[in-house]
């Protein structure tokens, strides 16, 4: 006997597309270095109500005091029935050695997230509560490298966990970003994703630059993203010690990165004079970073140079990569107060002495003026 057909039901409703209420679309989530929604920013709430939402504080303490039963019922976030493990449910039996032993074991296992939670990933948070961070991978800073003229693409993160909307706005600091938005409100408990790219200046030299993604609300209260950016090229260290001189009481120098990489610099210092030495320090890290192209004015003290005597000093810098210059100069100290003093003594016995001879010399001359002849002239 044939099967009874079947009557036609109800035609079947084509799957929703796009985004529910509070959820996020079906569309693969933004990585790092790509736009999404095309090039705006992207609002994502959690899904359920904040009653439906049960802290994993509650579950602990629940599983904590509840009296050891073969039967166990969690309530699942987001859902209003409980879930019965363990046997039939109003059907009790006795309880097992296995399943005791096992209760600090899961005691363990559900207290043991609880260290992990508190280490997520690295994120600028503003005075106000909201949060900063990049998109994916749970970077603590966004790194790009390209060569230049070269485009690069991100997305910034701003969660707003509290329950006030925020205006922030954002800008690049150190590095030529462009946002898709610069200017946001952001709703209570919802991060909002804004794409954003990076143009590599086409004159920019192979090397490491830093700079910053800055994100200020309306009260003034800022954070800040690290950029780490690398232009591509050959990497060459180079460094340069230039407009050497020597003063009262210090010695001033100039340091020049022609190189195309970050330089931490290490100077020495030597002076030898007419005797010998007199100056001479080990080689030590100046407390500067110089980026590429960077000139930086520095000078080192000397107190205890030589009062009178000639010397020649030498500087001597460092780097990373084999970076290395050496510069001289000649100084002459002279005390020109005790010098000056001493001239102008000598000058003045010189003086007092002249007028005592020219004195003494004028009383023994013979007196030519009414002489008488003593002698016959033939």
């Amino acid at each position: 006997m044939p099967p009874a057909a079947r009557a036609p039901g109800p035609p079947r409703r084509p799957p929703r597309t796009g985004t529910t209420a509070g959820t996020p679309s079906d569309s693969p989530p933004a990585t790092p270095g790509s736009a999404t929604t095309a090039g705006r920013p992207r609002y994502l709430r959690p899904r359920g109500t904040s009653r439906a939402r049960t802290s994993l504080r509650t579950q602990i303490i629940a599983a904590i005091t509840r009296p050891s039963s073969p039967t166990a019922t969690l309530r699942t976030p987001g859902s209003s029935s409980p879930t019965t493990t363990g046997g039939t449910a109003g059907t009790p039996r006795p309880p097992s050695p296995t399943a005791t032993r096992r209760t600090p074991f899961a005691l363990i296992a559900l207290l043991l997230p609880l260290p992990l939670l508190a280490v997520g990933p690295a994120v600028a948070v503003g005075a106000g509560g909201w949060v900063v961070a990049p998109v994916g991978g749970g970077r603590p800073a966004f790194y790009a490298e390209g060569t230049a003229g070269t485009v690069l693409r991100d997305t910034v993160a701003v969660t707003n966990p509290g329950r006030t909307p925020v205006t922030v706005r954002l800008r690049g600091d150190g590095v030529p970003a462009v946002f898709a938005r610069s200017d946001l409100r952001i709703p209570a408990r919802t991060r909002a994703e804004v794409p954003f790219t990076v143009t590599v200046p086409p004159d920019a030299g192979p090397g490491d630059r830093t700079g910053a993604i800055v994100v200020r609300d309306a009260h003034g209260r800022t954070a800040t993203v690290p950029v780490r950016l690398r232009v591509g090229g050959p990497a060459l260290a180079a460094l340069t010690v230039e407009h050497l001189a020597v003063g009262a009481d210090r010695i001033t120098y100039e340091l020049v990165n022609r190189g195309t990489t970050v330089l931490v610099p290490r100077l020495s210092v030597r002076a030898d004079g007419v005797f010998g030495r007199v100056l001479d320090r080990a080689p030590r890290t100046l407390p500067v970073r110089l980026p590429p192209g960077a000139r930086r004015t520095l000078s080192e003290p000397w107190a205890g140079r030589p009062v009178l005597d000639e010397v020649r000093v030498r500087l001597t810098v460092t780097a990373a990569g084999g970076a290395r210059d050496t510069a001289d100069t000649s100084a002459a100290f002279v005390p020109w107060g005790a010098v000056t003093g001493g001239s102008a003594a000598l000058a003045a016995g010189a003086a007092v002495l002249l007028g005592r001879r020219r004195g003494h010399r004028a009383r023994t001359a013979p007196r030519s003026a009414g002489a008488e002849p003593t002698g016959a002239v033939s």
